[in-house]
């Protein structure tokens, strides 16, 4: 995750230490919004997600350290402590309430930075998959994404096995232009036995099927130079 794609939450009842970080991260490319205490906070991460939080450890009313715990029972968010107090059994204490890390006052903004980045390499990128439609329209035609199934109004049109696939592959990449050994690689996948010469007779017989006029694709394109593309309506 780079600096540019995250959030931080500083929680410190330290007005000057909250303005400092803020304006120190801002600077370094971090998204930040801060909070005075922990009441304060609760209500930020109600509305808001956060990367990462750094959370000072002597607060007012409730203790960072309490925050933390609470905090880690139901989110899994990475947490950075902050305290005065460096003994050991305190940074034991900080981790067992559920802390990804624990830095020692007075700390030098740099440390703080390199630990914060050090954590956010650490966690998971989530890969979030686009969604495709459930369907796509090729002037008459219908294509039934989930069924894998090509309609003429209340007609099916029967495809072959590798029509099926080739449909198939292309509808997962709807306005994206695939070679044809991508088309081919793709094919073996699916047990089709095929070659790049093979797949042109194939996309002329599916043309066949989807176009008014297969002479003049208005669906099936040729990108020339890159190979096919379907471009559904």
């Amino acid at each position: 995750m780079s600096a540019d794609d995250a959030h931080l939450l500083i929680v410190d009842d330290d007005e000057r230490i909250r303005s400092l970080l803020q304006k120190f991260l801002i600077r370094n490319g971090y998204l930040v919004s801060t909070a005075r205490d922990a009441a304060h906070a609760r209500r930020l991460l109600a509305g808001l997600d956060f990367d990462l939080i750094v959370l000072d450890v002597m607060m007012p009313d409730e203790d960072g350290m309490t925050l933390c715990r609470e905090l880690r029972q139901r989110i899994s968010t990475p947490i950075m402590l902050l305290t005065a107090k460096g003994e050991t059994s305190d940074r034991i204490a900080g981790l067992e309430a559920g802390a990804d890390d624990y830095l020692a006052k007075p700390f030098e903004p740099k440390e703080l930075l390199l630990r914060i980045n050090a954590i956010l390499r650490r966690v998971p990128q989530v890969q979030v998959k686009p969604t495709l439609p459930k369907s796509l329209m090729l002037g008459p035609f219908r294509y039934d994404v989930e069924r894998g199934e090509l309609w003429n109004g209340e007609d099916l049109i029967r495809l072959t096995a590798t029509e099926s696939q080739l449909m198939r592959i292309f509808s997962t990449s709807p306005g994206e232009a695939l070679t044809r050994s991508q088309l081919v690689e793709e094919l073996s996948r699916s047990g089709q036995q095929t070659q790049e010469r093979a797949v042109d007779v194939q996309i002329t017989r599916l043309r066949r099927k989807i176009e008014t006029d297969p002479k003049q694709p208005r669906y099936l394109q040729t990108v020339r130079g890159s190979g096919y593309m379907l471009q559904p309506d």
